[in-house]
């Protein structure tokens, strides 16, 4: 079913396949010990879910976006129909009925950690054939962008597709899904872990163990080759306050061969919950960009959007505009 304002005539240049979770989430000083019970100083609710954040953000920097994904038939449902229509973000949602819409609950401390529980719910219900039956939006578009809140089956399609179409295929691969296999990371051009989706990643395919805790200190010659162990043609590995690794090998569809680092921007952080999501969708909205530069040009900006992101409480709520992004850094 697609949103209000929506046209099977439109030509996006970012397909999201991915997540809705409504998410609710309390303010506290600290995290609650076992058995405690905490005043909460603030709470708030919204859009989230790691498919719905990035194709919000990927549109608040001036993407065209269609978002595939699946919806119950409740409330929640309702709430996420009026924030897309309001986003301009066109949609097409799968409804589920008999099965709740996805919601998290997330707790967010004083120095912006967070601690989060989710139930995937319809998310996990999005299914092959409804993807088939909207392939027409994969025709013109440029990027298909993925992550692991639905189905593997589903994610293993959608990458299937994009790779039919010629998009570059994009992988957040989170969360880390206990089956991934190499055969479906051979289908991305890029994936793009943080440190311990990275670790968990090389311990599931390629058998080896790292501390994820001292890859950010790790020398780049040996992060790269790390990387390398994937088999994927590139990887961007996020660090949070260490900003971020890129590795590119010898078929890459960008910058064959190189590697370095992208040092994080300086900002006041008081909620890193859903800054990932930020870096992705902005990645996404520069990689499908023909005049946007760079692949290194693309990883600064995404950057810039996620460490700002982190200056507002909320998820998809938090997603910067272009302009805001411009006004901090710069327009270069």
């Amino acid at each position: 079913m697609d949103s209000p304002g929506s046209s099977n005539n439109l030509h996006f240049s970012t397909v999201v396949v991915g997540s809705y979770v409504h998410d609710h989430v309390w303010l506290t000083d600290r995290f609650p010990e076992t058995g405690e019970t905490r005043r909460a100083l603030g709470f708030s609710t919204g859009p989230g879910g790691k498919g719905f954040n990035q194709a919000v953000a990927c549109r608040r920097q001036g993407g065209e976006v269609v978002f595939i994904g699946a919806l119950g038939d409740d409330a929640l449902a309702q709430a996420a129909r009026a924030f897309a229509e309001q986003e301009g973000l066109d949609c097409r949602w799968q409804i589920c009925t008999g099965t709740p819409t996805a919601a998290a609950s997330i707790v967010v401390d004083a120095d912006g950690a967070n601690r989060i529980l989710v139930n995937l719910a319809a998310n996990e219900l999005l299914e092959v054939d409804f993807l088939q039956a909207h392939v027409a939006s994969f025709s013109g578009a440029r990027v298909l962008l993925a992550q692991l809140e639905n189905s593997l089956d589903t994610v293993r399609a959608a990458l299937a597709l994009g790779r039919r179409h010629g998009l570059v295929t994009l992988l957040n691969p989170a969360p880390v899904h206990a089956d991934i296999d190499a055969g479906l990371l051979a289908l991305c051009d890029l994936i793009t872990p943080n440190e311990l989706e990275f670790a968990l990643l090389l311990e599931r395919i390629s058998g080896e163990k790292v501390d994820h805790s001292g890859l950010a200190t790790q020398a780049d010659e040996q992060l790269h080759a790390l990387c390398r162990r994937l088999d994927v043609g590139s990887v961007v590995i996020t660090l949070g306050a260490a900003g971020c690794f890129v590795s590119h090998g010898a078929g890459a569809r960008f910058e064959a061969g190189s590697h370095y680092r992208i040092p994080a921007e300086r900002v006041r952080a008081i909620d890193t919950v859903g800054a990932g999501d930020a870096f992705n969708g902005a990645l996404a909205a520069a990689l499908a960009d023909p005049e946007a530069g760079t692949f290194r040009d693309a990883v600064v900006h995404a950057n810039r959007v996620a460490a700002l992101s982190t200056e507002k409480i909320g998820a998809s709520l938090a997603m910067p505009t272009l302009s805001e992004v411009h006004d901090r850094f710069g327009a270069d």
